[in-house]
Order: structure tokens, then sequence, then C-alpha cells
């Protein structure tokens, strides 16, 4: 049984910098070829780049994409009558992957959405952080690079028409952070203009002024006012929010709050070190907050997975699940993506690699020094995604696992990317992931057992690691009913709470931080 992930692959982020320089190697005057399709008339010989590309997207979505049976001939979807949209080339290939996505009635479409659910393409030449929603630049890519002012923001009101604006996480090492900035700060008014009135017909205004190369902020730190001007810069991030031990009737709760997941580099060191940190101070719980984590590489979920899994634990972790045509070796088309070793040599194609189920399964490698945890609880809510969702999903079968927050975003699916023009990279959902007990499909989310919210009583929103967070006292009440809890030698009561008043995210754009489970070949 072959580990997919312990082979030497490079995951590729598509937030920046792409470790696999795969090209669609194409005869300049014919498309890649097509498979044997009874209607496809249409698609004649031609010298036009985007048309060619255009027949690519297709081709490739008709062999690798994940529910490639339900898409229609070449004839029946005419891929070249995207040529003719307006904007740019990009603009062009995002309409064309949206009607692929769209003509398959997968859950990658969702009706009345601008965009699909999980498959994107993005251009490999912008190296700012981006996300798999397309023009997203705010956050941390998943190198650990950071090109902004490093603010989370979010937008919480009754209504679209009666909102504030708060500081929801701050990125280490940013300008924001070095500026004192903390979760839980209101933003009263950004460069002189106050928002909060009109939230659909605001909310592009203030993503471009947060995104500019210097942005003032007002607000409010609890009850003392501040007004700070931050510049936009490039930084290196560290993944983890917050690490603590809380103790509750002797008991000793690990606390980790986790931004993304990241490559091996940029994560795997820090999460060992916070893991043995808990085994040291006699852990025997968790509370792991993937309350904005939206996924990454799936070597570090893997690697996060067996520092959380208890000694002794063996096996089937995951499986990863193919279409039939990948499986059955008929995805020709992969030839043309060629596969790299760690020098960046050629060494074969992504047709050479196994995509059936017993060569894409992952088995448990325990890790670090926290050996007997029985419980953890993961802080969940509709930005915690793909990866995120990997590691709550597989350790389901082999511990007590519960979550508080809210329902998580729901994508079971994972790709590699594939490169068009040398220039553009593609990501279509691929595989679908399932525990070792068979379960997966969670399209429409993963449900909490308690509800959690971003709000405490009082209307106030508490830093990570604070025990008075609404979603973190809930978390500490699962694992030790009505007890007091310490944190940092600080004492305070874990109090009932009604709900049913609290502010609720509005949606609009996204922060910008990547929602997706990445695995690339070599």
């Amino acid at each position: 049984m072959k580990n997919s992930l312990v082979k030497n692959y490079v995951i590729g982020s598509v937030l920046g910098i792409c470790m696999v320089f795969s090209a669609c190697k194409k005869n300049k005057t014919t498309p890649d070829p097509e498979p044997q399709d009874t209607q496809n008339t249409k698609q004649t010989p031609t010298t036009n780049r985007v048309d060619l590309t255009n027949d690519s997207l297709f081709l490739y979505a008709k062999e690798v994409y994940f529910w490639n049976e339900s898409l229609p001939t070449y004839d029946a979807f005419e891929p070249r009558q995207y040529s003719a949209n307006g904007g740019t080339n990009l603009e062009k290939y995002e309409a064309n992957l949206f009607n692929i996505v769209k003509a398959s009635k997968s859950p990658d479409y969702i009706s009345n959405e601008p965009d699909p659910k999980y498959s994107y393409i993005f251009d490999k030449a912008d190296k700012n952080p981006t996300a798999s929603i397309p023009g997203t630049k705010l956050s941390v890519d998943l190198e650990g690079n950071g090109n902004d002012v490093g603010i989370r923001f979010g937008y919480f009101g009754p209504d679209n028409f009666h909102y504030s604006i708060y500081v929801t996480a701050v990125y280490s090492n940013s300008p924001a952070s070095k500026a004192g900035f903390k979760r839980g700060d209101e933003i009263t008014s950004i460069n002189g203009v106050t928002y909060g009135t009109n939230f659909n017909g605001e909310i592009d205004e203030i993503q471009s002024a947060i995104e500019g190369a210097t942005v003032t902020l007002a607000g409010k730190k609890g009850s003392v006012s501040f007004t700070k001007t931050l510049n936009k810069s490039v930084y290196k991030s560290s993944p983890i929010y917050k690490d603590t031990v809380f103790t509750a009737n002797s008991k000793k709760l690990g606390y980790l709050a986790y931004a993304r997941f990241s490559n091996k580099e940029n994560s795997e060191s820090a999460l060992t070190t916070v893991f043995n940190n808990f085994a040291a101070k006699g852990v025997t719980d968790l509370i792991v907050d993937l309350r904005y984590n939206g996924g990454g590489y799936i070597s570090t979920a893997q690697h996060l997975i067996n520092l959380i899994a208890p000694a002794g634990t063996s096996g089937v972790m995951f499986t990863e699940h193919y279409n039939s045509t990948m499986q059955n070796k008929k995805a020709t088309i992969l030839k043309n993506q060629p596969a790299v070793n760690d020098d960046g040599q050629a060494v074969g194609t992504y047709f050479d690699d196994d995509y059936s189920v017993s060569g894409n399964t992952t088995t448990f490698q325990k890790k670090g020094n926290l050996n007997s945890v029985k419980n953890v609880v993961f802080i969940v809510s509709k930005g915690t995604a793909s990866a995120s969702e990997l590691v709550i999903n597989s350790l389901k079968p082999h511990m007590t696992v519960k979550l508080v927050g809210d329902t998580t975003y729901g994508k079971p699916v994972g790709f590699f990317p594939i490169t068009l023009e040398n220039k553009y990279d593609v990501y279509f959902s691929m595989f679908e992931t399932k525990n070792s007990a068979g379960v997966g499909g969670y399209y429409a989310g993963l449900d909490p057992d308690v509800e959690g919210y971003e709000f405490a009583l009082g209307g106030v929103m508490y830093d990570f690691g604070n025990p008075n967070d609404d979603c973190t006292a809930e978390a500490i009440k699962l694992l030790v009913p009505n007890t007091a809890v310490a944190s940092q030698g600080k004492v305070g009561a874990t109090a009932d709470r009604t709900k049913s008043t609290r502010l609720h995210a509005l949606g609009g754009k996204s922060s910008g931080e990547f929602v997706g489970m990445i695995e690339n070949r070599k």
C-alpha cells in the first residue's frame, strides 16, 4: 500500500511561487488530443492561442475533473465560444472553467454564485498572495509570505444596513502586528471614512482602501480610541496565531489556533514544537482552533493528524479517490504535464503516476511526544475548509472528536495543478478523500456539536487563547463540564450564555485566505 504523501511530492502553492514548473506542451496549430468522442466535429486546427487554451481547459476536464462523466461533448459545449468574451485572457478562461463546472451539475457549482465552489485558475505571474476566489489578494500565502498590512477583517451586524468592522485576526510579523493590533479591535473609520450603513454598496470601497499601499485605521481597543497608519509591506509570518495551556479542575487542556496548512518549512517545525510543549506540560485533551483555516498542503494536514493521534494509532488515515478515467490509466492527456524531481529535472509525466485508491492511501505514522490524547475539540466556522476538514474527518474513527462553532465550508475534494501556456495553473477538483471508515462526501460541510459565536456575552470579541472567547469557552465545557478555567495564572468562570442576540458575520468579499487542499505530483 503506497502512501501518496510520503513520496517526495512537491506540494505547490496556489498562493505564490509554484514548485512544479509543468507546462502543457502543444503543437502550435492543433489543440491537445481529445478523448474518443463521436460528437467532435468543431475542434478544427487553429493558430489562435486563446482558442487552443480554451480547448485544453475543456479537454483536461473531460479526463481529470472528478465529475468528468457529467460533462457534455466538445461539440455540445463549444469551449472556443469563450474566446470571444470581453476582458483579459484569464477572464476568458475563468468564464470557460465556470461553465464547465456549471455543466457538470456537481457540488462544485452553486446556483447564483459567480465562481465555482472549488475549481479555479490563476496566473502564475501574479506573485501577490491570492486565494481560490478570483480577485482576493489580502492574506498570507502557503509559504508564509505576506504582502499587505496584516489584518483579517470581519464584518458583523444584524443586517447589511447596520454593521461594524472588526479585526478578527492579525498575522504575525506584519505591520499591524508590530503596531499592536489585536483580534477584537473595532475599526470605526478607514482613511477617515466611516462605514456601516450599506454593506453591499460599501464593501468594494473598503476592500480597495485596505489593500492600498497605505491605510489609516481609526478604532477602539476596548474603551480606548486609537488612530494608526499602516504601510503595506512584505513579511514572513507564522501559521500559528496562538498556543497555550488551560488548567481546568487540574486537567491540562492544550489550545492551538492555526491559521493555514502552509508548507513544510513554514509549518511542521512550528507545530511539532507546540505539541512537544503540550506533552511536557501534561496535556490530556486538545482544543484546535481552525475557525479561519481554509486548508492548504495535504502533507501538512497529515503531519498535524499524526501529532494529534494517540500513540499506537495505525492503519489507514485517509484515501484519495480519483475518477475512473484516471484510476484506469486512461487520462492520456496528462502526458502533456511533465513531472520533476527535487532538482527540477524531468522524470516523466503525470500520466505515469498511479491514481488507484490503493496507490493513494495514506497511513498513520505517529509524530511528536504527545501520546495520550483521547479527546479533541475543533473550533470551526464557514471558513473552515478542505485540509482542515480532512484532519477532522480522518481523526473521527480513532478518537473522540467534537466540533464547536458553525457548519464548515464543505470541501472533501483536492487537486494538483494543470499548467497551460506555461503561465496559468488550473486547479480542477480531482479527487475526494475518505477516512478509514469510508466516510467522505461532506459537501454541505461538517455540522458543529455545539454552536459557538465570534462574540461572547456582552458583545465582546476576545483574542485567540482567551478562555472567555465564546467558542473556546464552549470547547472547555465539552471537555470539562461545569468548571472554572485557569490560563496564564488568571482564573475566570465559564458562564452559561444566551446567544439569541449575537451579531452575525455578513457575506461579501473573501478575506483572501486560501480555500483548498493541494497535492502536487513529481
